[in-house]
């Protein structure tokens, strides 16, 4: 738990990218609603890993789980799905992991019949109070540019209609394959 002192001192900072899909709203949620999709839109030199069962159906509730590297550092990442809505977006919260606050919301709105604009917004908050802010100044807000530079470059590729494993990526998930331990358990009561 944080102390009065150190919440005086931690910051909440706000990262926010818009990217124009060309394609249907439907396939463009299909392909960011896939947790494994991640790992393609990751760059390497974070050894990015899903944990989580491939097949876990995303819902409100859903629990994920990632590791990664950074500086040769191990990470282990843990995601609730907080908000779930194939027709506008989704909201998933580290739970743990490295950030003190990293609440990421994802929207997408159709601006042509086969053109979407992807929105991410992401409050997050460091750790270890005036030097977390030192290290976001001097190095976390450089990093999370190049990741999300990185996303934006490979999404561009991945999501034409020129790609012949659009299919393949884009496919909606399937029913039934989230097990009531992979939820959260607040709501484990609910799909019960």
């Amino acid at each position: 738990m944080c102390s009065r002192y150190s919440l005086i001192f931690m910051k909440t900072y706000i990262l926010e990218r818009e990217q124009i899909i060309p394609l249907p709203k439907s396939k463009t949620f299909a392909f960011f609603g896939d947790a494994i999709n991640l790992e393609r839109i990751t760059p390497p030199i974070l050894r990015f890993r899903v944990l989580s069962e491939p097949d876990i159906e995303m819902q409100t509730g859903a629990l994920l789980d990632y590791k990664l590297r950074l500086f040769g550092i191990g990470f282990r990442w843990q995601t609730l799905i907080e908000r779930w809505s194939p027709d506008d977006g989704f909201v998933d919260t580290q739970l743990t992991g490295p950030y003190n606050l990293w609440h990421h919301t994802h929207t997408f709105e159709e601006i042509a019949p086969d053109q979407t604009l992807m929105r991410d917004r992401v409050l997050y908050r460091l750790p270890y109070g005036i030097f977390g802010r030192l290290a976001h100044r001097l190095l976390v807000k450089r990093i999370l540019k190049q990741i999300f530079d990185y996303r934006a470059a490979v999404v561009a590729k991945l999501l034409t209609p020129e790609n012949p494993e659009l299919e393949a990526i884009t496919k909606p998930q399937g029913k039934g394959a989230t097990s009531a331990k992979r939820l959260h358990p607040k709501l484990r009561s609910e799909v019960l």
